[in-house]
């Protein structure tokens, strides 16, 4: 792969690293890594990158790597820059047919994706989108019991994104990840839904295999001195029938990354808690409550999914990274699979794409036109 944007002074760029590394199907082979050209060469040098492969900008790379050999380019961009910079480099590296990876939201606009999607379907090339939570093992059981009808008709969902990172004016305090999640010209129209209520709105549409039809929201900025919103609430209606609330909120002071998520049948329901993944609570309206649990070593009692994408004997911690992996690792099977001239399982398809983007973008934007309206409910427009 080659990666555009994180370099050493970025986060998010090593995590896409060591994901896409860990299965030993991806090398990094070349980046466009800053757009501070010390930085960029610093960063290739300490990746082991060679010089000549080390650019000093997106055009750059994608340029010259499509005048290689087959055999010598890279088969793929990965895109970790922030919000306003996604679509271009995207674009590009499709124009010149590199497959994607791209971190979440997929661009800074609804119509930016769209274009994504067109010329997807022009180039039949391949997207994945890093929505990192759908890569968790007991996720994917969770969707495949909901799949299999084992909970009965799905009739209610809640799903809260609390974090507390933002609960000072961190933004003007020299940090940077907190400066430009909330500078509305580099994150978009939303700060906390575009950071992580997409996230909590994905991970509703994952699960339950159903997708948002209308939302009823509220967008507050509770900081002083803030010009983005820091926290949300919206109520959610589904294609299916079933209700849905979801919370998002940087402001909850003394939180980390909970994220959770429990979704209700006729027969029962399911939660997960990201602050523990290798489990899920299965709760039944006429039996005991079970606890599932992750494991390469309970097959058995697991779906195909689940099991997929376990890597260690149950009791073995796996967490954000294997997640992440989870998502590089289908992602690579399946381009392998289509070079390769042979068809991906439906275990190696399991991955975001371009669809996906466009519902968190449309996301987005209805939640911040229903938030403004005083009309009680939006429709859910693509």
């Amino acid at each position: 792969m080659g990666m555009v944007g994180g370099g050493k002074d970025a986060f998010i760029g090593a995590i896409h690293r060591l994901a896409a590394n860990m299965d030993g199907l991806i090398e990094v082979k070349c980046g466009a890594l800053s757009i501070n050209p010390e930085i960029a060469l610093a960063s290739g040098e300490a990746l082991f990158l060679p010089k000549e492969r080390t650019y000093l900008t997106y055009e750059e790379m994608i340029t010259k790597e499509a005048q290689l050999p087959a055999d010598e380019r890279i088969d793929f961009v990965t895109i970790v820059t922030p919000n306003f910079a996604h679509f271009a480099p995207a674009m590009m590296a499709l124009e010149n047919g590199f497959n994607v990876v791209i971190e979440k939201p997929i661009t800074f606009s609804l119509e930016e994706a769209k274009l994504l999607e067109q010329k997807l379907k022009e180039t039949g090339l391949t997207l994945c989108l890093t929505h990192t939570y759908s890569g968790y093992p007991m996720v994917k059981q969770a969707k495949a019991m909901v799949r299999e009808g084992k909970l009965g008709k799905i009739r209610k969902v809640w799903v809260e994104y609390p974090q507390g990172w933002l609960s000072r004016l961190s933004e003007r305090e020299g940090n940077a990840q907190a400066a430009w999640r909330t500078d509305p010209k580099k994150s978009g129209k939303s700060s906390v839904m575009g950071d992580i209520g997409t996230h909590a709105a994905h991970l509703a549409e994952y699960i339950t295999g159903a997708k948002i039809t209308h939302i009823c929201a509220e967008l507050n900025t509770l900081v002083e001195g803030r010009v983005m919103d820091d926290d949300g609430a919206v109520l959610l209606k589904f294609d299916n029938g079933a209700k849905g609330v979801l919370m998002a909120s940087q402001v909850a002071a003394g939180e980390e990354n909970a994220l959770k998520i429990r979704v209700y049948g006729e027969h029962g329901g399911v939660e997960w808690f990201q602050h523990d993944p290798n489990t899920l609570i299965v709760k039944w309206l006429d039996q005991p409550t079970q606890i599932l649990r992750a494991g390469a070593n309970y097959g058995a009692h697991l779906s195909s999914f689940a099991t997929h994408n376990c890597r260690t004997p149950g009791g073995h911690p796996e967490g954000y990274l294997e997640a992440f992996a989870n998502i590089y690792r289908n992602f690579a099977l399946t381009l392998s699979a289509k070079i390769d001239g042979t068809t991906p399982t439906p275990e190696m398809l399991d991955f975001p794409g371009v669809e996906d983007g466009i519902r968190g973008m449309a996301f987005i934007d209805n939640v911040v036109l229903s938030a403004g309206s005083d009309q009680k409910w939006t429709a859910h427009k693509i």
